[in-house]
């Protein structure tokens, strides 16, 4: 496949998603296309942009070709399943980043992975939480737990992430009659997420045993962060999505020389297609946003053609 096509089909992938998802009903479109076709038909579309193969050895030309051009990758077995592999995982010097859930299930998760940086960050952030900063209560949460790994003496490690649950979060706050969680717009959320970030960063400068994930696809807060003291920005990468802000993640790593870091999901069709419904549910409103990022492929594929049809004169 040419690299103009490639644009091309990467461009109709990525409008696609931002109508498609919200409606998508893979039960159905297997049901009438038959399980064969139906895997073809994900992995020429969905699940080839967004998800790196379906075992760890299909994975490696992708995970190879990435970190040609600096980036790294942070592997997530897309399937809908519990695994504790924490000791293994840093026996084998692999960091292990734990994901954020709903807020009613979040006080569990973080307990435990409170207890996993006690045990495993002694020597070095090998354990890090997620901070979803679009709940109002985000900053609290990071100022608490940076003090008490000061206090304790273990190696702070924070995924920045602005949240995925908005709906279902407000939905529960108004059905149960309790106060909705999340901030109430998404400009609030932009201010708690640098809050949170700048908070750590100044932990950074002054302790140099805090350490943060950036996962962001949005570029002011990219900027926000690179206008920052560049010492601080030493115990600092950034993550996006497979699939999305390339735009973003490669001239970070290649041109400013910055940790950078793509979340590859990887996992057989059947299954991780589920997982992708609910991630696509999750960020509707952030895929119906990724108009940029299209208008930047569009530029660079008429770009391409152009200059293909000069060369033919």
């Amino acid at each position: 496949m040419s690299p103009s096509v490639d644009l091309s089909e990467k461009r109709w992938i990525s409008k696609s998603c931002s109508h498609c998802w919200k409606g998508f009903k893979y039960t159905k479109i297997k049901k009438v296309f038959g399980q064969q076709l139906f895997e073809k038909l994900m992995k020429m579309t969905f699940y080839g942009q967004f998800v790196a193969g379906e075992d760890q050895n299909t994975i490696k030309p992708l995970i190879e070709k990435n970190q040609a051009f600096g980036v790294g990758s942070v592997l997530d077995y897309s399937v809908e399943e519990d695994l504790t592999q924490e000791e293994h995982a840093v026996v084998n010097g692999v960091r292990l980043m734990v994901d954020a859930e709903q807020t009613y299930f979040q006080p569990a998760i973080s307990r435990l992975t409170l207890e996993m940086q006690r045990i495993f960050n002694r020597e070095k952030p090998n354990i890090f939480n997620t901070y979803q900063c679009y709940l109002r209560e985000a900053y609290d949460n990071v100022s608490v737990d940076v003090e008490l790994s000061r206090r304790e003496g273990w190696y702070f490690g924070a995924k920045l992430v602005r949240g995925a649950y908005m709906c279902q979060e407000r939905s529960r706050a108004a059905e149960i009659g309790y106060e909705d969680p999340i901030n109430p717009d998404y400009e609030t959320t932009n201010r708690m997420y640098h809050k949170c970030l700048e908070y750590i960063l100044e932990e950074i400068n002054h302790n140099r045993m805090a350490n943060v994930m950036v996962a962001s696809h949005n570029e002011d807060t990219v900027k926000f962060t690179l206008e920052k003291d560049r010492l601080s920005l030493t115990c600092v990468c950034f993550g996006q999505l497979l699939g999305m802000c390339d735009q973003i993640s490669f001239p970070l790593a290649g041109q400013a020389g910055f940790p950078v870091y793509k979340y590859v999901p990887y996992g057989p069709v059947n299954e991780v297609i589920p997982y992708l419904s609910r991630r696509a549910q999750e960020n509707r409103g952030f895929m119906k946003g990724s108009q940029r990022e299209r208008s930047l492929l569009w530029k660079e594929l008429k770009r391409r053609l152009f200059m293909k049809q000069w060369k033919l004169i």
